[in-house]
């Protein structure tokens, strides 16, 4: 088979399309996956840059998510069958044409979305999911900030906490993006480049601020984040794009009653993941149905180009999810 490698960390040129082995045959609550999508990621970008390895025992080329089609079944696996088209929560390995994949990381087709566009939802819903709903308790009425908001974190928190009655504010870089984040059904929209997110939250809510906050920036944000976070609030901390050690004025915190969460996805137990699938599956796959939630790509490159997906990321130069397609 065929697979995204990276010889040596550095630039979007590192990542080389290579043939290489293929995956051992699937062992105990595993299932081979032939793969028809995977989507980029931030992680990836820091994979290839040697900062971000895949977690023992995971597959060594990036991609954290995937859609495909069922190839071989192991031993102990029921509720699937060979040839079931399906996308999946991966710890690595989605840049390549086949892949192996827990069974609790895997999910059906939701209606209404094809077979590609399917790769640009686990990694993004499951971690949507598990942050502003497992351990921020987003609840109607509230109101969500969302850094970032045209991402593809960013365009799925919009529609999910939209679905469940929330106010969403977004923060964006361009007009263009925060016009697309007002399609999605943001309320306040918020262009960090030219605006201070605390004062326009601030005004936009009567000085109540947010009851939960999805942060993909890190240091650069925390102290403003806690400033405008709503008495119990809670802020959500997805990414370290801002650094990763700030000062924190806990005294701050203590006043709003405040608190925070900082969660990665990838090295959790292989039980934590698959908790998260069942939760996405039971509470977020009939929205897709319903139309209130749909996959926003984009575009669709060849898995050979993921150098240009990378490039694209990280100038930001996208809305959200770049997919990369199999031959």
């Amino acid at each position: 088979m065929h697979a995204i490698t990276i010889p040596e960390p550095g630039g979007p040129e590192a990542l080389v399309w290579s043939e290489v082995p293929d995956p051992a045959p699937p062992g105990e609550g595993e299932v081979l996956v032939d793969v028809v999508a995977g989507a980029v990621n931030r992680a990836d970008v820091l994979q290839r840059q040697g900062f971000y390895n895949p977690p023992p025992g995971a597959s060594p080329y990036p991609g954290l998510e995937c859609s495909g089609r069922i190839a071989a079944i192991g031993p102990g696996v029921t509720g699937w069958a060979v040839g079931d088209e399906v996308c999946a929560l991966l710890a690595g390995g989605g840049y390549a044409e086949r892949v192996v994949v827990p069974a609790g990381q895997l999910l059906p087709l939701p209606e209404g979305v094809d077979l590609k566009q399917a790769a640009a939802l686990p990694e993004v819903v499951c971690t949507v999911w598990s942050n502003v709903f497992m351990i921020a308790q987003l609840r109607p009425g509230e109101t969500l900030l969302v850094h970032g908001g045209s991402s593809g974190i960013g365009t799925m928190a919009i529609q999910l906490a939209k679905s469940v009655g929330a106010k969403v504010a977004v923060t964006a870089g361009s007009k263009k993006k925060l016009e697309r984040c007002a399609e999605l059904g943001a309320d306040i929209l918020i262009n960090y480049r030219e605006q201070d997110f605390v004062a326009e939250l601030e005004r936009a809510t009567d000085g109540a601020g947010a009851d939960v906050i999805l942060d993909n920036m890190g240091a650069k944000y925390l102290e403003r984040n806690v400033q405008a976070l709503a008495v119990n609030g809670r802020l959500a901390v997805i990414g370290l794009q801002g650094g990763g050690k700030g000062e924190l004025n806990l005294g701050a915190l203590l006043v709003k009653r405040a608190a925070i969460s900082a969660t990665s996805l990838r090295a959790r137990p292989l039980a934590e993941k698959a908790a998260i699938v069942a939760a996405v599956r039971e509470h977020v796959w009939p929205l897709f149905g319903s139309g209130q939630v749909r996959p926003v790509v984009d575009r669709e490159l060849p898995m050979s180009q993921a150098a240009e997906g990378h490039r694209t990321l990280e100038a930001s130069d996208h809305i959200g999810k770049v997919l990369l397609v199999t031959p």
